[in-house]
Parts: C-alpha cells; sequence; structure tokens
C-alpha cells in the first residue's frame, strides 16, 4: 500500500536540540540513488529533500519525514528511524566520511515517500536496461 506523506518539515523531537530533527533516512546504493536523485530532480516540482553520500559505503541517504520506516517495503532500500538521534540537519555532515549531496537549506525539508518510491522504481528499471545493453 503506497499512502503519501507530505515533505513537512522534520519537526524537533522535544528531548532533542533545536537542529536534530525527527525524520527518517532511506538508504539506497549510490548508483540506484543518483540515478533518482536526477529523476527527482528534473520532475515535475515534485521536491528533493537534503540528500547524504557515504563515500565509504557506497550509499545516499534520502530524508524523508518521521514515521515512513513504518511502512517502507521498497525492494534494494532501506529506511531507518533517526527520532532525532544523530541526524542534523546543519551544513555540516552528521557521519564522519560523508558529505551533503544535496545539503539542508539547498534543498527542501524532506523528500515526499511516495515520490522518492516512484524515483526510485523508475530508476532501477533505467539500471536494468542500461545494464541490459552491455
Amino acid at each position: 500500500m503506497e499512502t503519501s506523506q507530505s515533505n513537512d518539515p522534520c519537526t524537533p523531537s522535544a528531548t532533542s536540540a533545536a537542529d536534530d530533527a525527527g525524520c527518517d533516512v532511506v538508504t539506497v546504493p549510490a548508483r540506484h540513488g543518483l540515478e533518482a536523485v536526477d529523476i527527482l530532480r528534473r520532475g515535475t516540482g515534485d521536491a528533493v529533500g537534503p540528500v547524504l553520500h557515504d563515500d565509504g559505503g557506497g550509499t545516499l541517504g534520502f530524508v524523508v519525514p518521521a514515521g515512513t520506516a513504518a511502512a517502507w517495503d521498497v525492494p534494494g532500500s532501506t529506511c531507518t528511524e533517526t527520532d532525532g538521534r544523530g541526524l542534523r540537519l546543519s551544513p555540516e555532515p552528521p557521519v564522519e566520511g560523508s558529505d551533503w549531496l544535496l545539503p539542508p537549506g539547498e534543498a527542501d525539508l524532506a523528500t515526499d515517500p511516495a515520490v522518492l518510491r516512484r524515483a526510485l522504481g523508475e530508476a532501477a528499471r533505467l539500471i536494468k536496461a542500461a545494464d541490459s545493453c552491455r
């Protein structure tokens, strides 16, 4: 079942510092994620929130609204609840060895999970098609 959540701000939790966000993070392999970012940025007004690139692990992390992890079931990806712990939406990356591909302040506050789900599906189809041409 696909549910759409708005890209409302990731709200600080009552027990966290003001810049800690109550967001979830969808993690995908870098190739799949980069293709999805391109799809989202070419989209017709569909916004993309901050995206974190983990250089060492070869993954991208999309910031999505809190509560997304409870219903996330996209193959090849994981969605992790942060509850504001360990994720800071500030210009500095929250994890050593990572960097913002789309930093907070230059992106919307969070990516709509339904929009991300469609972009990841389209990205998977494009990658499969490209790989079959080799």
